[in-house]
């Protein structure tokens, strides 16, 4: 007997002797077709697959070296916990620039200076696109907006313009130096209560705290101190968002994931867009509000003594006569607030506490830090912004912090389209990953780089 076997029995029987079928023949044809079905279609795929390898475009694309690959996943498995670590660790074996496959996502990884200048400077238009994923698209309305995300061109330029110019300027951080005062001697009281109390202090979160309660100050003049439920709430769903846009998202790399929420982070950011949405514009009208009632009751010239935050700024702006070149949707301002906020509080809370660190860990370098401070400062008034010019070796000391302890260790772009980079071909939508990190250690470019010396700058 020659057996096809389905799901529950054997449907189809066939004796060599007498040749005789003894199954009935709607379900012998049934096995039948759906065994040539299997069989032709990986016929389709190996014949695709040997298609793309012989491709003219294939045979003539000059890569940069590369790892072994497996699979369907690439070079995925090369990651793990700390990819900056790991493609460090891949570089110094294949070289300073080096292609990957993670999963269906070309991707080019430059691990020194040279090479990052080559990609950032010489190509920087080739390479100007931020890395988008699903997660960043659901929170972004949908598409590339806000300023972090958006795609190279009009938008983004009208955005970074008002970035440098209106919202982010000299003139609009000195007058909201204040709240920075502030939120600082906020910090020292508590640490210097503590103190007098004998308690310890888990300084990572109270830098943490100061940092959001300064953005948030300065973007909607509410911080995340004391009993303020709205403040607090924001902060949370931005800690959300935040921790959302860094995940590994299986959809973002594997294409017949493209569709398929496995980990459940579609739905999760989903879920924060509209909490966030609906929290924002319920602060928006709010603000608007109390805008109309000032501007009615208020006596000329009233309005130019209060202090405006960003949010007041960004109303402004998006006030502006339809059509103007500087017109932002309400979208835009939600989506500008959230980057201001997730681009100013981790970030710098973090390099504050490495500085504190290594300072900690080289009593030397501390004191000397000290002793520019007081021969420049004193010790009967705290430092304030406009002191640092005078403090070059407290920069130094942040600067060798930032080497060593990156912020953000990898450094991505999106490729526009193909391009030829360092004499290597790379295909359009590939994955420019810039190991600062690794460019923070190089040999060739520092002395000692393990070492912790200011001086260097």
């Amino acid at each position: 007997h020659f057996h096809l076997f389905k799901q529950h029995a054997l449907v189809f029987h066939f004796h060599p002797i007498s040749g005789v079928e003894t199954s009935s023949p709607p379900a012998a044809m049934e096995g039948y077709l759906n065994l040539v079905a299997v069989v032709s279609s990986l016929a389709c795929l190996i014949t695709l697959l040997f298609i793309r390898k012989l491709s003219p475009a294939r045979r003539t694309l000059n890569l940069p070296p590369s790892p072994t690959a497996l699979p369907v996943i690439g070079h995925l498995h090369l990651l793990g916990p700390s990819p900056h670590r790991a493609l460090h660790k891949v570089s110094t074996r294949l070289g300073s620039v080096i292609h990957l496959r993670l999963g269906a996502v070309p991707c080019v990884v430059a691990s020194g200076a040279g090479a990052a200048k080559e990609f950032l400077r010489t190509h920087d238009l080739s390479f100007s696109d931020r890395v988008r994923s699903k997660v960043t698209d659901c929170l972004n309305y949908g598409a590339a907006g806000g300023f972090i995300f958006a795609p190279y061109g009009d938008h983004w330029r009208r955005m970074r313009k008002l970035c440098v110019s209106e919202l982010l300027g000299g003139s609009t951080l000195e007058q909201l130096r204040s709240i920075r005062r502030e939120e600082v001697g906020r910090l020292f009281q508590t640490l210097n209560d503590k103190a007098e109390k004998r308690q310890e202090v888990d300084v990572g979160a109270e830098l943490v705290k100061l940092t959001s309660n300064v953005i948030l100050r300065m973007v909607m003049g509410k911080g995340c101190f004391g009993t303020d439920g709205e403040a607090l709430q924001v902060k949370k769903l931005m800690e959300d968002a935040s921790e959302l846009m860094g995940k590994f998202n299986l959809a973002d790399f594997l294409g017949f994931c493209k569709n398929l929420d496995l980990q459940g982070f579609q739905k999760r950011a989903e879920d924060v867009q509209r909490r966030f949405d609906g929290m924002m514009e319920g602060i928006i009208e709010e603000r608007e509000d109390l805008r109309r009632r000032k501007k009615e009751t208020a006596c000329d010239g009233d309005h130019a003594l209060v202090r405006k935050d960003l949010l007041d700024m960004l109303l402004d702006i998006s006030q502006v006569e339809e059509g103007a070149d500087k017109k932002l949707t309400r979208e835009d301002v939600k989506i500008f607030l959230r980057d201001i906020f997730a681009g100013g509080t981790d970030n710098a809370a973090v390099t504050m506490e490495w500085v504190l660190a290594e300072l900690i860990n080289h009593p030397a370098i501390l004191e000397k830090a000290r002793g520019e401070i007081d021969s420049v400062v004193g010790d009967a008034r705290m430092v304030e912004e406009s002191d640092i010019p005078s403090l070059p070796f407290l920069q130094a000391v942040v600067k060798e912090t930032m080497r060593l302890h990156p912020a953000a260790p990898l450094l991505t772009r999106h490729s526009s389209g193909p391009c030829r980079v360092m004499g290597y071909d790379f295909p359009a939508k590939t994955m420019l990953l810039v190991n600062l990190w690794a460019i923070g250690r190089d040999p060739d470019q520092w002395e000692d780089p393990l070492e912790f010396r200011p001086e260097r700058f």
